[in-house]
């Protein structure tokens, strides 16, 4: 049974049509950075809930979350019209396995995503453990259009302080040679033809790397087989260490 705070919505950011992130104060247990919480509304006498992962570091007193508007989804559309001041439920208690203390130490830790799968890893890198515990860390993030990056920003500012050890690759899927440093393709189809490592100038292996996945579903299942089955990498699991980390959300 999900444990209810009552949270206050502080500010919106609308970074598109479609995505836009919700800022709320509430009383909540302690979380690490990189799991989800639940979010819910009460809409026609029935609390409607989704799961949705802090974009803040645990020791913020605010909490963000990144949200892509389906138009015809059941929360988001309600999410997305909330108010400054209006009142959200959100879960006391996180959960989520994307974080550090289930990552063994390791040379380069991949980071790849899609959309607002984004979302864990902007947590993970602003609490700065990250850095100490990797060489290099590549955050991979493919998105349909260069106006869909909403936290380049923030992640420009979080790798001048990461001395040099933070690498951002873009992928887009829709905007075509806009610019050289920026891939054009999907994460799978680029790894198995070698373009992403070529571009990074870094290998994904067993020796060396961690593969953390989260977003579309079937990018993480692609990925995942192809990187189990050509470069040896093996699923992290609770009884048995490996070397790639996934999360899902539906």
């Amino acid at each position: 049974m999900t444990e209810w705070s009552i949270g206050k919505i502080k500010k919106i950011k609308y970074w598109t049509k479609n995505l836009f992130s919700i800022i709320l104060n509430a009383k909540i247990n302690n979380f690490y950075a990189g799991q989800f919480t639940k979010l819910a509304l009460e809409i026609n006498n029935k609390k409607i809930k989704r799961a949705y992962s802090y974009i803040n570091p645990p020791q913020s007193k605010n909490y963000e979350f990144y949200i892509s508007n389906v138009k015809k989804g059941k929360l988001s559309p309600y999410l997305y019209n909330l108010q400054i001041n209006d009142k959200i439920f959100i879960s006391k208690n996180s959960s989520g396995i994307l974080i550090l203390d289930n990552i063994k130490s390791c040379e380069n830790l991949w980071m790849l995503s899609t959309g607002t799968g984004i979302g864990p890893y902007l947590s993970i890198l602003q609490d700065n453990i990250c850095f100490k515990k990797f060489s290099k860390i590549i955050l991979v993030h493919s998105i349909r259009y260069i106006e869909d990056f909403s936290y380049l920003n923030l992640l420009k500012k979080i790798q001048k302080k990461s001395f040099n050890k933070l690498i951002i690759q873009i992928i887009l899927t829709r905007n075509i040679n806009i610019n050289k440093n920026i891939l054009y393709g999907y994460i799978p189809n680029l790894i198995k033809n070698g373009k992403l490592e070529e571009k990074v100038g870094l290998k994904i292996n067993n020796n060396n790397s961690h593969v953390v996945l989260c977003g579309n579903p079937e990018m993480i299942k692609q990925t995942q087989d192809f990187l189990e089955k050509n470069r040896n990498l093996s699923k992290n699991l609770k009884k048995k260490n490996g070397n790639i980390t996934s999360e899902r959300y539906w």
